[in-house]
């Protein structure tokens, strides 16, 4: 098997465990590339031969991977969408952060998951995603988000009213800090934090949550996927943020958004013990009040 590498730093209490990883994969016989940044960290840190197959972006490994490992948070996995893109390479995200709900290998776990890849024990779990169409062309061919979409205000205090439409239908007026629109998978994001709420994977939804509205009867609605949602931005200020996943750019008010469906979606793999509702009753602590 053809095994890709991503991380980013993680704390020195991790490395007998990321040495265990690269020792299993060795003992497996498996081909592995490395994200070249991951690899120039671990190089001094890591007991293991030179990493001779590297790599920088989308180009390098479409079609020279059958696996994808995310080395580290939620943050590092959203990361990955850049690389793996529509090649539909699965990941596997091995959690060195904090809450972990896309990267929901535990270290204690590394040995028994890869164990269960070999022996073809998991399953693919499809996760949808959404892109940004502009005619400026914002984020280049990087137009896509896993979780979700923001528009929010910059330079003002003052709220800003989104205008947002769905298909060509009227929806509401948002007088608010600004907008998400979420995946499922974004969801149990920022979208959460906002008081959206948490739709399982798989859902064919989209979740539009007003992040501080101004009207106390505003609430977070949720619509099929297969629409088109606009929004135009006004306020006092004469720039707002717009962001995809964790990369943001400053717009004016004359740009108009359209979030549409990606064409493609990315493929995540769980094994028998690993599921969405074993990691969200897990995360949000569901279940410790013994009453429950």
């Amino acid at each position: 098997m053809r095994v890709g590498i991503y991380g980013r730093s993680f704390d020195d209490s991790f490395i007998p465990n990321i040495q265990e990883l690269f020792d299993t994969l060795d003992g497996f016989g498996w081909d592995i590339m490395i994200y070249q940044p991951f690899a120039a960290f671990l190089a001094p840190r890591l007991q293991i031969q030179k990493f001779d197959r590297i790599f920088n972006k989308n180009i390098d490994i479409k079609g020279q991977l059958d696996l994808l490992i995310c080395i580290g948070g939620d943050g590092t996995f959203l990361e990955t969408i850049n690389v793996i893109r529509d090649s539909e390479v699965p990941v596997l995200g091995v959690n060195t952060g904090r809450l972990g709900f896309l990267a929901s290998t535990f270290k204690e776990d590394i040995v028994e998951v890869l164990n269960s890849i070999r022996d073809g024990k998991y399953r693919l779990q499809t996760r949808s995603m959404l892109t940004l169409i502009t005619n400026e062309n914002l984020f280049g061919e990087d137009n896509f988000a896993l979780n979700e979409l923001t528009v929010h205000k910059k330079d003002s205090s003052s709220m800003i009213t989104i205008h947002t439409y769905i298909e060509d239908l009227y929806l509401n007026s948002y007088w608010a800090d600004g907008l998400i629109i979420a995946t499922p998978t974004g969801s149990t994001a920022y979208s959460l934090s906002c008081g959206g709420p948490i739709i399982v994977p798989g859902a064919k939804d989209y979740v539009i949550t007003p992040i501080a509205p101004h009207n106390l009867n505003v609430r977070p609605i949720i619509v099929p996927d297969d629409r088109t949602i606009r929004l135009k931005i006004e306020g006092r200020g004469r720039e707002y943020l717009c962001s995809l996943d964790s990369r943001s750019v400053t717009i004016d008010s004359a740009i108009e958004l359209t979030i549409k469906k990606a064409e493609f979606q990315l493929n995540v793999i769980q094994t028998e013990n690993q599921n969405f509702l074993n990691t969200i009753r897990n995360k949000m602590m569901w279940g410790l009040d013994r009453r429950n």
